[in-house]
């Protein structure tokens, strides 16, 4: 199984029942399970992600919301959810996340990102956009720019609905 990153929509009281359980349970077990059409798959799209919007010009306020949207932030403490043998992410870094005023602000910059300007500005070609962005994107079934605009248009759409619902994100990779 390849390591993906996956981001889950949660409320703030599903977090602190997670941290209850994790410290009421003898191994340390949150019972983590969010709702599956809360979770979203971002399979290996992030960094492309990034790489596009920075090919093709996209200012730093948004790319730093991209940024985040993508990384998250230590400041909500998630140990609990990275013990052995109940790590969420026992493959990659450690989890993050992003309170819901966070959410919020990066729900409005993602909604003001044009993606389809910005794979316009790629060359047409295909072969010649995977060659430019990199990282793996020449190995991606029908071309790099259809699979970025499905990823983008996913996150874009999974922080707009947290925002609506004043859901944290919570974010790792396994």
């Amino acid at each position: 199984m390849a390591v993906t990153q996956q981001l889950a929509r949660i409320p703030a009281e599903y977090l602190a029942s997670c941290r209850q359980s994790a410290d009421a349970s003898e191994d340390g077990d949150p019972l983590w399970d969010p709702p599956s059409a809360d979770v979203l798959d971002l399979d290996w799209a992030p960094l492309l992600l990034e790489r596009v919007c920075e090919l093709g010009g996209l200012d730093g306020v948004h790319r730093n919301a991209l940024r985040q949207a993508l990384d998250g932030d230590t400041a909500i403490g998630l140990a609990f959810l990275n013990t052995h043998p109940h790590a969420i992410a026992p493959f990659g870094p450690a989890p993050t996340a992003l309170s819901a005023a966070q959410v919020d602000r990066v729900a409005e910059l993602l909604g003001q990102i044009d993606f389809p300007a910005l794979l316009a500005a790629l060359p047409t070609d295909e072969a010649e956009t995977a060659s430019l962005i990199g990282n793996g994107a020449d190995q991606i079934a029908g071309g790099p720019k259809k699979y970025l605009l499905g990823h983008f248009n996913a996150l874009r759409e999974f922080y707009r609905a947290a925002s609506q619902r004043q859901l944290l994100v919570v974010l790792w990779w396994d």
